[in-house]
Parts: structure tokens; sequence; C-alpha cells
């Protein structure tokens, strides 16, 4: 028998249908309840609504668990390629060896940039913040490509739309940070992997080619596996909505692009990397930071702890800590920086104030010193997540039109005026 909640408002009773999920999950259905009762519900923030069914990833934030597809992080991080979670992201299943390789080659198939197209970095200043290029770009590319204007949520139309994506992503990255540097583009080299022909279109030189260590090349591998997708997350939402339009995949990505972007979203991490440079240009004390963290008048916030699911560790982060210290020991650097950073993560793990309110440390912890150790630049930090984040992106564009989700609207609680005649300029 279905579960019934019952919602009794304005004198009346109404009986709402209630939801479970395979991870049992429950949510109350409130689709027709402003028809039904002349009420809406308030959620500032959708911080516990449901705005959809899905089944891509499942989160479970008190237990610290992380699936995508059902396969637990733990497990794909260490067996999986990104090339293989992107498409157990997209089609819902791992590739078997022909389907794998029909996927990857169509990702070097569709690397490379038009010429024109590469003209165009010469338009942005200097110092253009490259998500801003990033999220021009994706729209660009979609001009030199009038066919995925269409929207196909399947078929090979689909298969298409998305390898270019996925492909291109990482190219308009690479030739973003070569522009800014003043520094000759690197062209996509068919031959090498996903991440290392990244690593390649970054840091070759003329006369000299970048050649990723196996250890650099794994860590890159993971940075964007562990990125791959993460529910409904605010960048993923934007999709969402922006897709529901009917809009296009190449702009609804550039729109969760934009999301992105934000310093509460994708620029964690960056602002991790900035908040343990100023503790080592201050020379002040760890303990003398956790105060202030703790200190409800001090505007100083603690970068890279808690999270606003997780209320465990995340899953994530516990991964990259083992591969930030494999990078360095490989790559022979003492970071004084991650001395910094494992310093206050012994702290706050034994301090009652960060326990209780389940401020462990995330993912963006770790990850800005993984991505420093690589030789990533800080500005670049956003732009990595961007390229992991996109299967994820790719994959919920592709639900919602399965789903046939109608298009996202919002309603509100109205606190203006009421009616007031309008006065005349000469009047007022």
């Amino acid at each position: 028998m279905n579960e019934k909640a019952t919602l009794l408002v304005g004198g009346k009773s109404y009986e709402l249908d209630v939801i479970t999920g395979t991870e049992n999950e429950k949510c109350i259905d409130i689709q027709d309840l402003r028809s039904r009762s002349g009420y809406i519900t308030m959620d500032p923030g959708y911080g516990n609504t449901g705005s959809c069914f899905s089944s891509i990833t499942y989160v479970d934030g008190t237990n610290g668990i992380l699936r995508y597809r059902g396969y637990p992080i733990e497990q794909v991080a260490e067996k999986a390629s990104f090339v293989e979670i992107a498409y157990l992201i997209l089609y819902g299943e791992l590739p078997k060896p022909r389907r794998m390789k029909a996927f990857s080659e169509a990702l070097n198939e569709h690397a490379a940039l038009h010429t024109n197209l590469e003209h165009h970095f010469s338009g942005f200043p200097k110092d253009a913040p490259p998500m801003a290029i990033l999220s021009a770009m994706l729209n660009l590319v979609a001009c030199f490509h009038p066919e995925v204007l269409e929207v196909h949520a399947d078929g090979p139309e689909f298969d298409r739309t998305a390898a270019l994506l996925l492909s291109k992503v990482r190219t308009i990255s690479a030739f973003a940070y070569r522009m800014a540097t003043g520094k000759p583009f690197n062209h996509p080299n068919p031959n090498l992997s996903y991440c290392a022909n990244f690593l390649h279109m970054m840091f070759s030189e003329p006369y000299q080619d970048f050649v990723a260590s196996p250890v650099v090349e794994r860590a890159m591998n993971l940075f964007l596996v562990l990125h791959a997708d993460h529910e409904q997350n605010c960048s993923t939402s934007t999709v969402r909505v922006v897709g529901s339009s009917r809009a296009n995949l190449f702009s609804s990505v550039a729109a969760g692009v934009c999301a992105l972007w934000g310093p509460l979203h994708g620029g964690a991490n960056t602002g991790v990397i900035k908040m343990l440079e100023d503790i080592k240009a201050s020379g002040k004390s760890i303990t003398s930071y956790i105060d202030m963290a703790k200190d409800k008048n001090s505007t100083f916030r603690l970068m890279g702890f808690g999270h606003r699911v997780y209320k465990n560790f995340d899953p994530r982060s516990i991964i990259l800590k083992k591969q930030v210290h494999d990078v360095l020991q490989e790559l022979h650097l003492d970071d004084s920086l991650l001395e910094i950073a494992l310093e206050l993560e012994a702290a706050t793990l034994n301090d009652d104030y960060f326990l209780s309110r389940h401020l462990y440390p995330n993912v963006d912890f770790y990850s800005g010193i993984l991505l420093r150790a690589i030789g990533i630049p800080l500005n670049m930090y956003t732009v990595m997540f961007a390229i992991g984040r996109m299967p994820g992106w790719i994959s919920n564009w592709k639900e919602l039109h399965q789903h046939n989700q109608r298009i996202s609207r919002p309603r509100q609680i109205y606190t203006g005026y009421t009616e007031r005649p309008f006065v005349p300029t000469a009047e007022r």
C-alpha cells in the first residue's frame, strides 16, 4: 500500500503521495498542491526540495557515500579512467572493450578546434578570467557545428555532441592558458590518453614535448573522476534549468560553467590555496587561525572544511589526500602549504567545535594542493573542475529530456507594494 502524507491547512485536509527512491529516500509529492489548495511551499536555496528524478549519482551525506550509477566512488577512483567514468555516467553502464575503443576514438576525432576558432582567443585580454573564456568559447564552438544546436537526447546525434563537448572542453581550456601566458598553442595528439593529451596541450614547449609521469597522469585522472558528477549541485541544477527551456546542450553547459565560477561552488579550491598562502605569509600560528574561525565576530572563514551535503567525511577528500602525498613524493616537492594544510586538518579533527558541527575537510581542501603540485596555475583550478564535471552536466541535460521534464519555473511570495497609482513626473 502506498504511503500517504496529510497536510492540514486553511481548515482543509490534503492527502499527498509519498515517493520512495531506490535507496529508501522519501519525499512528499507536492506537484499539484498549488492547484488543489492555493498554497505553495517556501524553501530558499532549494535545500529541502527535490527538483527531479535521477538515476545518475547517489549521495548520502550523513554516511559519506558517493556512487556513480551504483558504483562506489572508492572503487571507480582506484580502478577506472576518466573516459571510462564519463561513458558510465553518460550511458548508465561501464563500456565493453569495443564501445570503449569507439568512445575514445570519438574523443580523439573531435579534439581539435577549427582554425578560425583559434583566432578568437586573441580577442580576449591577456588577463581575462579563464572561466569567462571557457563559457564564451563553448557557445562559439557551437556556431562552428550548427548541427549541435538541435536538441537530441539520444541516438548518434547526441553521441556526437557529447563527444564534441568532452573533447573540446580540454582543448579550449589548454588554449586559454597558453594564450594568457603568451605561448603558442599545442595541438592535440591523438596518440595520447585523455589526461596526457591535456597536459601536453598545457605544458609542451617548442622542440620539447611535455611527457607526464604515470603518477602525475594518474593524479590528473583521479581529480577528474572525483569531480565527474555530484547530484543536484548549483551548476548541475543550472544546466537542468537552462536545458528545461529546450536550450541546446552547448548553451546549457556554458551556463553551468558560469554557475561553477562562483567562489562558493567551483572556486572553493582556489580559496583554500589563497587561505593557506595568507596563513604562511602572516607568520601567525595555526592556533590563532583556528580561534578566528571559531569567533563569530571574526570575518575569517576556514576554507575547505564542511559541506552543504556531507555531514561526515567527504569520501573524495580521503582519496585525494593520499594522492597528494604520492605526487609530492614523485616530484620531490616539499610544499610548505601542504604542511600548513595537514596542521589545520589535525587541529580541526581534535577540536569539539569542528567535530560537533561536522566541519571535516572536503574535496576542495586537497584538490587545490594537488593541482598546485602538478603545475596548474591558480586561475585554472575552476576550469579543471569544469572539465571534470562535464560528464555530469551532459548526463543531467540528457536525463531531463528523456523524462520530458517541464520548464523550470519556481514560485515566489511577493513582499512588495500593493497596488498604487502612477504619479506623473511633474507631481512627484
